[in-house]
């Protein structure tokens, strides 16, 4: 910290992240973990891009989506594990203010896209179970890229309006930040100033990336399962459900852990559960995406068999 423009008040330069714990041989086995973990969320991510980009049948608006979801899964988790990683290795973590709010606003930029990444994909399913003869042309190319564009377009919004109004906010000490990354809530805690509007910004924008995308999602998800449920084939019945199965457990485990660290507005004290739910957000939920979209999918199984023996796909 260093004198301010306030007379005998500081101003903080520089965050001190606690991290995951202070245990020096705990910390050396987290680190063999996480940056296993992270070679495998990597190494996934860009396995799920390589089998779209080969795999003929699977060049259609479902993995587009998901092949986006990839890449936002490997964004996010290079904005936050590998400083995480150094941190680990070097005992200690000191982050100046403006990297701290950079990583602040990238995690909510690439979290948001994702947030509304989803409700795309569940508006996707609804066109291909519920209005299948008109499913070409609602999902055409140009929709799909709009539908992109709307979601980092709102997402840019959201992370802006929140970096900016944390960044106006009065950091004087303490500067010690118990949590692993730079998020709103450990960062509210700190502040010397007024974290009112920045509490309603914060309900606004859990509004908007959470709420709104879920109701849309149910809604969705309701016109499908109707649709299914008339189908007179078991094995129909079987097949459109699976179709969905891997983006409903996706939805379901990210907008979880999402609500549990944002939603709670009456306390902003960070705790140890919050670094466990840090550590889905950041690491678990891109890790299991390539997990869950492969695990029941033969088309994407049978892709990523010819991606990894090098074997080329014979029309």
């Amino acid at each position: 910290m260093e004198p301010g423009v306030w007379g005998n008040r500081t101003t903080v330069t520089e965050f001190v992240l606690l991290g995951l714990t202070g245990n020096v041989r705990l910390q050396l086995i987290l680190f063999v973990v996480f940056f296993f973990a992270y070679i495998l969320t990597v190494g996934g991510n860009f396995s799920i891009l390589a089998a779209i980009f080969v795999e003929p049948k699977l060049h259609t608006p479902m993995y587009y989506f998901l092949g986006t979801l990839s890449l936002l899964d490997i964004g996010c988790i290079n904005v936050t594990v590998p400083p995480m990683l150094v941190c680990l290795l070097a005992h200690q973590c000191r982050v100046p203010y403006t990297a701290c709010i950079s990583q602040l606003f990238f995690f909510h930029l690439l979290a948001g896209v994702d947030c509304h990444l989803l409700t795309a994909m569940a508006y996707d399913r609804y066109l291909a179970i519920c209005q299948p003869l008109t499913y070409s042309i609602r999902m055409s190319r140009e929709v799909q890229v709009i539908l992109v564009g709307i979601c980092c377009t709102v997402s840019f919004i959201n992370a802006l309006t929140h970096t900016v109004a944390v960044s106006v906010l009065d950091f004087c000490g303490p500067n010690v930040v118990n949590h692993f990354y730079c998020d709103l809530p450990p960062l509210f805690q700190l502040s010397c100033s007024s974290i009112h509007l920045n509490g309603q910004l914060l309900f606004v924008g859990a509004t908007f990336m959470g709420v709104v995308p879920m109701i849309l999602i149910s809604v969705s998800y309701a016109n499908v399962a109707a649709a299914v449920l008339r189908i007179r084939s078991a094995e129909g019945r079987k097949k459109a459900f699976s179709t969905c199965g891997s983006h409903l457990t996706v939805v379901c485990i990210f907008y979880g852990t999402g609500f549990f660290s944002y939603m709670r507005l009456g306390s902003v004290s960070a705790s140890d559960k919050d670094k466990g739910i840090g550590i889905f957000n950041t690491i678990l939920n891109p890790m299991l995406n390539p997990v869950i979209y492969s695990l029941r999918n033969p088309d994407v199984q049978g892709a990523l068999k010819r991606v990894l023996t090098g074997k080329r796909h014979l029309v």
